[in-house]
């Protein structure tokens, strides 16, 4: 996470940079929760924030309710010590394909450009709700921020430009690009792949990593032997 840039170039209004330092000493606590990515990469964002020294945690997984409806939740709220500010924080990590001037992700139902305009019109809009202000009445103004980190990946065998925004928003250029193929194309990688667990996506293979040696009718996650990240997807992937 620490050395992971985000998706997206930050700005002077919502897109954060990256808080995390490597130097942080984190306070390690054991996660028994969900086994989703993002429910892992929440914790994982706790852990740096409880440890960061220019920010104190005020509240975190905050639920919404309005006439008896849960409207949304807010990830993080925090207080900026050093500009005595509280700020607002939703955080997600993600991993999105190229295809056809739009970013996929592996389950092609979720998209950049959907999943960065809910963040933004939605997500980040909980802080202004009244719900939310009459549960906090004391935070005063609160400034939004989005963490929104993972990976991109492009198809060397499709030869398409790489976009370099989303919705208006500079596409961070610092970040290392993983790679994506369809199963036909398998064979085509001249180095052996090694097959992920969720949790490795970001960090990597292990030494008992298996090699991928055939191509089902799901998605696989690799990292190949020299390092490269790779999807190898099912032929009909994104229309299937």
């Amino acid at each position: 996470m620490s050395h992971h840039s985000p998706l997206l170039q930050a700005n002077q209004a919502e897109l954060a940079e990256n808080p995390f330092s490597k130097n942080l000493s984190l306070q390690s606590l054991p996660y028994s929760g969900n086994s989703r990515l993002g429910f892992w990469y929440q914790h994982l964002c706790h852990q740096y924030f409880a440890s960061h020294p220019n920010y104190q945690i005020v509240a975190e997984e905050i639920q919404l309710n309005h006439q008896g409806k849960t409207i949304g939740a807010l990830d993080f709220v925090l207080k900026n010590t050093v500009t005595n500010t509280t700020e607002h924080w939703e955080v997600a990590i993600k991993f999105y394909l190229l295809f056809d001037g739009l970013w996929y992700g592996p389950n092609s139902r979720d998209r950049l450009d959907l999943k960065l305009s809910h963040m933004l019109n939605h997500q980040l809009a909980m802080s202004q709700h009244s719900c939310f202000k009459k549960q906090y009445p004391n935070l005063g103004e609160i400034k939004p921020k989005l963490l929104m980190q993972g990976r991109l990946y492009i198809n060397p065998f499709r030869g398409e430009a790489i976009p370099t925004s989303c919705l208006g928003y500079t596409i961070d250029q610092s970040q290392s690009y993983g790679y994506w193929c369809y199963a036909d194309d398998f064979n085509n990688i001249n180095e052996p792949l090694y097959i992920l667990k969720k949790g490795q996506w970001l960090t990597g293979k292990e030494a008992n990593s298996p090699v991928l040696k055939e191509v089902g009718k799901e998605f696989v996650h690799c990292q190949s032997q020299s390092g490269d990240f790779w999807f190898v997807l099912p032929n009909e992937w994104p229309h299937a």
